[in-house]
């Protein structure tokens, strides 16, 4: 199929895609690289009035330290940043995941703002958002607001922009001088969708204590979060075997993974369990990173 009848406009600068989006409202789309919002329209599952293109906005394209985070703009390809030594240095779990996100090809035109946009809890980058505690700058005539991941993905493909509004950039937690990283997923081909995946950030103490957890899924429920529980279960332990196997079983209680044509929920829980085994004995093995970003 063919996608219905619509405007296509293509602003110089923020400004000019804020006035397009102002003016169109919720008949608005925002096109960056188009990898999923074009096979939408072409289905007629979304039918925009107008597409407000940002690839001539050179004002949103941007990689560096801005607040004490990694910054990245709304036009940043997923292959800049994950060639980005700022990127490698900064946020090594972000780094990590970025290879996963599709095929070469794909990662040339799609952006990281969004894919977070898009809000698919089978993607990577959600589910590294939400490990990474990231902010979202959403912009619009009305002015700015900076939303965490917890609130930002509402529903399966939906966030919490509104009309005239944009995601304008994304601004994840650095690395702590002491973490260590890890991303896992399994997918039923390669840079296939997802079935499952962890993304984990751990810190130990001088004691080989956890101070420092943050675990992320993918496939584990409806929107990209934090799998608190098994956070929980980490903090204060020595992370050897016993600790490990307990914050598993943690997830795998705590996860709700839906049921689609790729596998059924059981199976999903499972892997997610097996997953983040694996994750934190491979983060226990890693050389910690010399970053000075998160708390």
């Amino acid at each position: 199929m063919k996608p219905a009848p619509f405007e296509f406009l293509a602003p110089r600068d923020l400004a000019g895609v804020l006035d397009a989006l102002a003016t169109f409202g919720e008949d608005a789309r925002v096109l960056a690289g188009g990898q999923s919002l074009v096979p939408l329209m072409n289905l007629r599952m979304v039918r925009p009035a107008a597409l407000v293109s940002i690839n001539g906005c050179d004002d949103l394209d941007y990689i560096r330290v801005e607040d004490g985070r990694l910054a990245l703009g709304a036009r940043v390809r997923q292959v800049q940043a994950e060639e980005s030594v700022l990127v490698g240095r900064e946020c090594p779990l972000l780094a990590a995941a970025l290879p996963y996100c599709g095929p070469q090809a794909t990662r040339n035109r799609a952006t990281v703002c969004g894919s977070l946009a898009h809000a698919d809890p089978v993607a990577e980058l959600p589910a590294i958002a939400a490990a990474l505690d990231a902010e979202f700058e959403i912009v619009g005539k009305q002015g700015t607001r900076r939303v965490p991941a917890e609130s930002f993905f509402i529903s399966e493909l939906a966030n919490s922009t509104e009309p005239g509004e944009m995601l304008a950039a994304v601004r994840f937690e650095r690395a702590a001088a002491g973490e260590r990283c890890a991303f896992l997923e399994v997918s039923n081909r390669r840079h296939g969708f997802a079935v499952a995946g962890v993304a984990l950030r751990l810190r130990l103490d001088a004691g080989g204590r956890c101070d420092f957890a943050r675990i992320a899924m993918i496939g584990a429920g409806p929107v990209a979060s934090r799998i608190r529980l098994a956070e929980e279960v980490l903090i204060g332990a020595v992370v050897g075997e016993a600790a490990i196997r307990a914050a598993a079983a943690a997830a795998v209680a705590a996860v709700r993974p839906p049921i689609d044509i790729h596998t059924d929920a059981d199976y999903r829980r499972h892997v997610l369990g097996v997953l983040l085994k694996r994750a934190l004995r491979q983060a226990l093995e890693a050389r910690p990173v010399s970053g000075e970003g998160a708390p």
